[in-house]
């Protein structure tokens, strides 16, 4: 990498958090590609309809938690195409599914044949009562890379369209203090962090539009014991991963600081938990059916054998089951019922 104290756009250079917001969200952006998110990656959401039934099942919990209240919102943020709000809606009861308000929020425009009663947004609303979901939105939110340069110092690390990378101003004021607190580099050369504070700022402000209830983020995450020497920024084309190159030709991701997120709410009640045990509590196991079955119901043993397959899927260690989920409780009572809507208790394995 080329060391160079020079900032700024001039010769085509600038810094990483700048560069993955055009090539992200411009007018001729990866999220703006007509295929989606789906064209290029394979979400949880994609994975198994199972995943938009554990998050039907989340949100009836929290609706027992709130009383059942008149209105109910589910919020879907980073909605993609409207995969999982719909897959949510369709496995509802008809009687939360009348109460229930469903807000998809997305810069992309709506996509055609979508549900009607879906509201289509850049922006969550305010006073939700209900669920916000946001899965896969965090690690897209832009920031900015840094690396330790010779002498340990950390500096951004600015970047041309082509992909091609050079050092730039040493990172200081609120990105240095984040740094000092969430993700310390050695002072090595060559070693890097995404400097999470835009990740925190938003999940904040995401938290605040709910009035009572839930806000989840769910992720590829890392936390404070754990941070990865070289972090984590990568891409993603055709299934495929790549270079992080921001020319719009690709998904760019980064890993996120959840604990960091969960810290700047600044409420009570927050925790981290693995996928794999979040759609545990909710019911979603990948337990393979009786042997039994096979042979007294064939057909019903050949679909919850798939469904078991999808379950494994969606809660493998080293795979999707490794996703973080940050749960963070606004005005949900501490009650039994209120515990389990925040995936504490032992579930009871109701039905659907």
């Amino acid at each position: 990498m080329t060391d160079d104290t020079t900032d700024g756009p001039r010769g085509g250079w600038s810094d990483w958090r700048a560069a993955a917001e055009a090539a992200l969200y411009g007018p001729e952006g990866f999220y703006r590609r007509p295929e989606g998110p789906a064209g290029h990656f394979r979400t949880s959401v994609h994975a198994s309809r199972l995943f938009a039934e554990a998050v039907a099942r989340l949100l009836r919990r929290v609706d027992d938690a709130l009383g059942q209240p008149a209105r109910l919102d589910f919020v879907d943020m980073a909605a993609g195409r409207g995969e999982l709000i719909t897959g949510v809606l369709a496995v509802l009861p008809s009687d939360v599914a009348a109460r229930t308000r469903a807000y998809a929020v997305e810069l992309a425009d709506r996509p055609a044949g979508l549900a009607h009663r879906i509201e289509w947004r850049q922006e969550p609303p305010k006073g939700v009562t209900g669920l916000l979901f946001a899965n896969e939105w965090l690690d897209n939110v832009p920031v900015e890379v840094a690396e330790t340069d010779t002498s340990g110092l950390p500096r951004r690390v600015l970047v041309r369209r082509d992909g091609r990378e050079r050092l730039g101003e040493p990172v200081v004021g609120p990105e240095a203090d984040w740094l000092g607190r969430w993700w310390r580099l050695p002072p090595e050369a060559g070693l890097r962090a995404e400097i999470g504070l835009p990740r925190d700022q938003a999940w904040a402000s995401a938290v605040t539009t709910v009035e009572r209830g839930l806000a989840v983020a769910v992720d590829y995450a890392h936390t404070a014991s754990s941070r990865p020497p070289f972090g984590t920024l990568t891409g993603f084309r055709e299934g495929r991963e790549t270079a992080p190159v921001p020319d719009g030709s690709c998904d760019l991701t980064a890993h996120v600081a959840l604990d960091a997120c969960m810290a700047a709410c600044a409420l009570p009640g927050g925790r981290v938990l693995t996928q794999r045990d979040a759609l545990h509590a909710l019911d979603i196991v990948g337990a393979r059916p009786p042997l039994a079955l096979a042979s007294t119901q064939p057909a019903e043993y050949v679909r919850a054998l798939a469904r078991a397959g999808e379950a494994a899927e969606l809660t493998a260690s080293g795979g999707l089951g490794d996703f973080g989920w940050l749960l963070q409780p606004v005005g949900i009572p501490d009650s039994p019922v209120g515990r389990r809507a925040l995936l504490v208790d032992v579930p009871d394995h109701e039905e659907q």
